[in-house]
């Protein structure tokens, strides 16, 4: 058993510098042992930054040149899958920014590839660690609200400039620059970056699987999604209808409830609040103090990583629920893309 982790970031965009990078600095029971960037600029401006030596344009060499337990895969959406492949095949744990990948069959693929060496994958889904989500997640896991029949939500946040490939102001050391706004690194928009977020809370709370989506979404003139809207049948015949806007004017608002046969769950995630309800036990409150509302958030999933590693915690946000939000995704943009006709999950893998 290892008494610190040694880790690599792979990619040192935005939130990569942001968090990823600070956080594993700040863990004393981490060392930063490298980083990796195609683009030597961003890598340099990193390595700068946080007095990194050890810095690679190139990912096998790097796998080649450092004794690694694990690496964190910060780089555009498109490019998760061909990172974190060699990262696995290497018996490396893998944190993956979200979405896990853009296409279900890569998810699986490297599922299979982590089975096949004994190591974890885990996705970027901070939301997945609010003690309400936690809660919601043991009582419906346990039966204590009954079957899930319908789910509601919305992701919306005031992020147009992002899409419009704007982003002054944006990151402390490198800024995410026009990645969001193509479609050619980012796959989609505000599917591929929020809703996936939502969708992550979904499938961490109910331990369903999708099996039909159907989807629309319009691009508002860019050349990504700016608006989506999901309808979603799953493997136990519940419903959801799910949607999100990248252009509110201000900040945010993030709901999610879920109505099961004997209860329900109500999470106003922007207020860092939730309630839950049910016919055999008294209503739950969870309220977030103003300071600590989205204190969570902080290093969450580089910190898991960390604990994963060392054998001190559970994988926090699986790489199951990120292949689950990854086969939603996948058919959501198939769907728009032909008017809004039904996908089955099934298709994905033929």
């Amino acid at each position: 058993m290892v008494d610190q982790a040694r880790i690599a970031v792979i990619g040192t965009g935005w939130w990569a510098t942001d968090n990823h990078i600070p956080g594993l600095l700040a863990n004393p029971d981490a060392f930063l042992a490298a980083i990796c960037d195609a683009d030597k600029t961003k890598l340099d401006a990193a390595g700068k930054a946080f007095g990194i030596e050890r810095c690679y344009t190139n990912v096998d060499e790097m796998l080649r040149s450092e004794p690694l337990d694990a690496v964190i895969v910060a780089t555009n959406h498109a490019s998760h899958y061909a990172v974190a492949k060699p990262c696995l095949e290497a018996g490396l744990h893998v944190l993956i920014e979200k979405p896990m990948t853009l296409y279900a069959a890569e998810a699986r693929a490297l599922l299979d590839i982590a089975a096949r060496h004994g190591r974890e994958i885990s996705i970027g889904y901070n939301h997945n660690y609010t003690p309400w989500i936690h809660r919601a997640r043991n009582l419906i896991h346990a039966g204590e609200l009954g079957a899930v029949q319908y789910i509601t939500g919305v992701f919306n946040q005031h992020i147009w400039p992002m899409y419009q490939g704007k982003s002054e102001g944006i990151g402390k050391v490198n800024s995410p620059g026009d990645v969001y706004s193509d479609p050619l690194r980012s796959g989609g928009g505000h599917g591929h970056l929020q809703m996936t977020h939502l969708l992550g809370m979904i499938f961490f709370a109910t331990g369903l699987r999708a099996c039909t989506i159907q989807a629309r979404m319009h691009n508002l003139g860019l050349a990504v999604d700016v608006v989506n809207a999901l309808l979603i049948e799953f493997d136990n015949g519940a419903l959801a209808t799910i949607g999100g806007t990248g252009n509110i004017p201000t900040g945010h608002k993030i709901d999610l409830q879920i109505y099961c046969a004997d209860g329900w769950v109500d999470i106003d995630e922007s207020k860092g609040s939730a309630v839950i309800g049910g016919s055999v036990w008294e209503r739950e409150e969870f309220t977030a103090s103003p300071d600590g509302l989205h204190a969570y958030r902080r290093y969450v999933t580089t910190n898991n990583l960390v604990d994963i590693v060392l054998g001190r915690d559970d994988n926090g946000s699986s790489g199951e629920v990120g292949l689950r939000v990854v086969e939603v995704l996948d058919a959501a943009y198939r769907s728009a893309a032909q008017g809004g006709a039904a996908i089955r999950v099934d298709e994905l893998y033929l």
